[in-house]
């Protein structure tokens, strides 16, 4: 899992009762919302015992109950992907909700309450940990039920390994073949015991960098992340965002903001790379914009574990910024989140990226796009 800041993303919330109230109180979007959609992403549920992957009932409850009452859509992630790749009109307020690891509190707490209400989810499989019958881990049988009612079951490798990790005295021909065989044999077995499988993946933990975005991309998945935002037509489809969703941080009014978000208008990001932080700690992230309705003066960012980070514009007419923690990430995971208010009261445009800080892959260190 990613390390994540207690710090407040967009503030104190203090504007957000308006991302609350249902459409009808908040007035009709006036064209400034450009097309996009928000992915969640779960692990367990009612599990006390690891909250840093677990959430409440209480709180998932309320997350159900909040989308229902503010007039969001739940589709399933690859109308979401279609839509966005292919061109579609795609309607404000979608969401997808994702899972990861195939846990059994899935069946057990989650799939009651999205089937009751119609809603489709998708579960990112770690397949040898359904076939090796981890306690923890759903079988195949619960999962066909679950596919029988509107479920998805998508890839997330077969071992749930750090896929952007050399072995020792591995070099990358070797682990081009290793990882492309972890990722052919998890679809494999989902299509063996389904019949069928999306061309969805998920990187485990997060992880990846940009020979393994790459990699993945050659292979035809669209894949996501464990940053979070929402996602829009500029997005890198190597690695979609997604709102991870855990004890910590999904109370109502955060939940609530996030799943208002939206998109920058991303032209250019450098490095990508997020292993850029392993040869510079801590890295300068620039991010140039496409023309777009976000407030630009009140942009803020922040880095994982500090609060805000610095920002200049070395280019402010050409809208490029750049963004710098105060002190070196820890690891092994960090993040810089950037937002900025939108016209529509109780809207933030959201970019997160990822940095790999606390593992230096055998032959990738300092090897950055």
């Amino acid at each position: 899992m990613w390390a994540r800041p207690r710090v407040s993303l967009i503030g104190l919330f203090a504007t957000l009762l308006m991302a609350i109230l249902p459409p009808s109180a908040r007035g009709a979007d006036d064209g400034t919302i450009p097309e996009h959609a928000v992915v969640l992403m779960y692990h367990q549920f009612g599990q006390a015992d690891t909250p840093s992957t677990n959430i409440r009932l209480k709180q998932f409850d309320a997350h159900l109950d909040h989308l229902a009452a503010g007039g969001y859509q739940v589709w399933p992630l690859q109308r979401v992907v279609e839509h966005l790749t292919g061109g579609a009109p795609l309607p404000d307020r979608v969401v997808a909700i994702t899972m990861d690891d195939a846990y059994a509190s899935i069946h057990t707490h989650a799939y009651p309450r999205l089937k009751a209400r119609g809603w489709p989810f998708t579960v990112f499989v770690a397949t040898d940990g359904v076939d090796q019958e981890f306690p923890a881990y759903l079988d195949w049988g619960r999962i066909r039920e679950m596919a029988a009612h509107g479920a998805t079951f998508a890839n997330h490798t077969a071992s749930h390994d750090h896929l952007a990790e050399r072995l020792p005295g591995e070099d990358s021909a070797a682990w081009r073949a290793r990882v492309t065989a972890d990722i052919r044999r998890g679809q494999e077995r989902l299509t063996a015991e389904l019949g069928t499988a999306p061309m969805l993946f998920a990187y485990p933990y997060g992880e990846f960098d940009t020979e393994l975005a790459n990699l993945v991309a050659r292979m035809g998945y669209t894949a996501f992340g464990q940053q979070s935002g929402p996602i829009g037509r500029h997005s890198d489809r190597r690695a979609l965002p997604r709102f991870p969703m855990a004890e910590a941080f999904g109370d109502a009014a955060e939940f609530a903001a996030k799943v208002a978000t939206l998109p920058f208008p991303l032209a250019a990001v450098s490095p990508w790379d997020p292993t850029a932080a392993l040869a510079t700690n801590p890295p300068t992230l620039a991010v140039t914009l496409h023309p777009g309705p976000a407030r630009l003066d009140a942009l803020t960012c922040y880095a994982s574990g500090q609060g805000a980070a610095t920002v200049t514009w070395p280019d402010r007419e050409g809208r490029r910024f750049a963004v710098r923690a105060a002190l070196p990430l820890t690891g092994p995971r960090g993040r810089y989140n950037c937002t900025a208010p939108s016209p529509v009261a109780g809207r933030y445009f959201w970019y997160s990226h990822p940095w790999l800080v606390g593992r230096a892959p055998a032959n990738r260190a300092g090897k950055v796009e």
